[in-house]
């Protein structure tokens, strides 16, 4: 994560929880972020790219950039100072009965589009581009559950993920190494739930967020 997106994130939290961003709210032009944040306007820009692929913000031509209803609602209940000891904790929880689920109820649409988040991810070199589609590959079999009320629970616990303290520890903690270990253990997720393999899906996801915990928490 860059110091420019750091500094809008917290920009956006901060904002939100004096009151003065809800859901739909324009955000400040792109000159006058450069102002606010003093920084080059081609790194606000790209700032605010990556805020769009993650479904914080939606730019619309002619018109500007809006807050989505979701972040807004995960600012407000995820806390800035949450850890990244506490978010794997709740992934923890979370994220292993969701793929045994989603591997009961995914339709073949479903299991198409976690194929195709796997194999983008195989193709990424560089550390932004991997987290965006681990990212996407963990989002896409949460939605595979088919379950609103855990999408609801999943979205607020990713967007605590994009808090600026995980951001920089991931960064700190990546090697090209751990990227393909990563890959390799989304693998065997995906076959798991191709494979209709509750049980498999559950026990992957775990040993693969367990082995994410101890890389980011220094527990080797």
């Amino acid at each position: 994560m860059t110091s420019v997106e750091q500094s809008l994130r917290s920009l956006l939290a901060q904002g939100t929880e004096e009151g003065r961003f809800g859901p739909g709210s324009k955000l400040p032009t792109e000159r006058t972020l450069v102002e606010q944040l003093s920084a080059p306007r081609g790194a606000i820009r790209r700032a605010l790219e990556v805020l769009e692929r993650e479904g914080v913000v939606v730019r619309q031509v002619g018109r500007g950039t809006f807050l989505t209803k979701a972040a807004v609602h995960a600012v407000r209940v995820a806390p800035s100072d949450t850890s990244p000891a506490e978010i794997m904790q709740v992934r923890l929880v979370l994220e292993p009965p969701v793929a045994a689920l989603a591997a009961r109820v995914a339709t073949q649409a479903d299991l198409d589009r976690i194929a195709g988040c796997l194999e983008r991810g195989a193709a990424s070199n560089e550390f932004e581009t991997f987290e965006l589609w681990d990212a996407k590959l963990h989002h896409a079999v949460a939605a595979a559950a088919h379950n609103g009320l855990l999408m609801n629970m999943f979205e607020v616990m990713n967007t605590a993920r994009q808090l600026p303290v995980w951001g920089s520890l991931k960064r700190r903690t990546s090697t090209a190494e751990r990227r393909r270990c990563y890959h390799t253990e989304h693998i065997a997720i995906v076959d798991a739930l191709h494979d209709r393999d509750p049980e498999g899906a559950h026990a992957a996801m775990r040993r693969h967020l367990e082995n994410v915990a101890d890389n980011l928490l220094g527990r080797h």
